[in-house]
Formats: structure tokens, C-alpha cells, sequence
């Protein structure tokens, strides 16, 4: 199994907007099945797991919108707070080191991938406990100058691909680990 932080990110660095808005990201153009394409990741994803904030955006999402959960593989939510649950779809939440939720989210996702969906710290923290595997990220020409980063991380990636994909560029990159000199110190 692979765990894989997938996600868009702005020429300078940010997944949301200080007011954890993606209005710059809904704007931009996509080719449906070009490079990075969701839809081919999606179908290989058994399983999910965001932070509290990215859940809280998507639920204002679907009501702002009239549109239906967007999942069905199992979601867990990462969160210290009580959050509304979404009629229909299987939302588990939960709280804890990620390390200690990872052999359920493995047994979840069975030979299928899973997918750390936002936001950059809870990456990060899949990161910091070895757990996550592939970030793939598509690079959207816009600039924000501040807001809620990428990963908030020091770490060592290789690139595997990149291509671009209607106004973006992708790029998919294996993780290393932590950068080789906070390794050594």
C-alpha cells in the first residue's frame, strides 16, 4: 500500500488562502485524463484521511454547492473537536498520533492506496512518522504570499515525474525522509 499526499499548491508554496479559501484553485484549467489526473488517482485509493480544517471546507463545500459527498472509500477525520458527521457517507473520526491510527487506515485501504487529502501539517505528520510513501502535487500559477503551506516539513524528495496538466504543472516525488542534515545532527 501507498500512502500518498495528493494535492495542488500554489507558485509559492500554499494549499489555502489565510482564510483557508481554494477559490484561486477552482478557477484553474484542467485536462480531464492529462498528467496527475484524479480520476486515475482516485481509482486506486481504498481509503482517506484529512484534517479537521479540509473536512470543515468540504462540508461547506457540498452545502454552498447542492453537491453530494465526494467519496466512497472510508474517510477518517483527524480532529480534537466534535465535527458533524455527513449523512451517507462512512466519516470515522478520530484523534491520537497518526502512528497509532495507521494499522486501521492500512487494513482500510487493503491493497489499495491511502490518501492523505489535507492539509499540509497532517502530511507532514505521516511524514515525521515515516508513513507517507509519494506527494504529488499539481502547481497552480498563482501566488498568495501567505496562508496555510504546502508542508510545513523539512524533507528530502525525489522526483519520479513531472508533465503539465491545462494551467498547472505536476510533479510526483518519492519521499526520502527528513533533509539528510537534520539526519546527521
Amino acid at each position: 500500500m501507498t500512502t500518498t499526499y495528493y494535492t495542488a499548491t500554489t507558485l509559492d508554496g500554499f494549499i489555502a488562502d489565510p482564510d483557508d479559501s481554494l477559490a484561486w484553485l477552482l478557477r484553474q484549467p484542467q485536462d480531464k485524463g492529462g498528467a496527475q489526473d484524479y480520476d486515475a488517482f482516485y481509482g486506486g485509493i481504498g481509503a482517506l484521511v484529512m484534517g479537521s480544517t479540509t473536512y470543515e471546507w468540504v462540508l461547506a463545500h457540498l452545502a454552498e454547492t447542492g453537491e453530494a459527498w465526494f467519496y466512497d472509500v472510508p474517510t477518517w477525520v483527524l480532529t480534537t473537536r466534535t465535527l458533524p458527521s455527513y449523512d451517507g457517507a462512512d466519516v470515522r473520526f478520530a484523534t491520537g498520533p497518526v502512528a497509532d491510527l495507521a494499522p486501521e487506515l492500512t487494513a482500510a485501504a487493503g491493497e489499495r492506496g491511502l490518501w492523505v487529502v489535507g492539509g499540509g501539517d497532517l502530511a507532514g505528520q505521516f511524514a515525521d512518522a515515516g508513513l507517507l510513501d509519494e506527494v504529488v502535487v499539481s502547481i497552480a500559477p498563482v501566488t498568495l504570499g501567505a496562508g496555510r503551506p504546502l508542508l510545513p516539513r523539512r524533507l528530502e524528495l525525489r522526483l519520479l515525474e513531472t508533465a503539465p496538466n491545462g494551467a498547472f504543472v505536476t510533479a510526483r516525488y518519492a519521499v526520502d525522509g527528513p533533509l539528510l542534515e537534520d539526519r546527521i545532527a
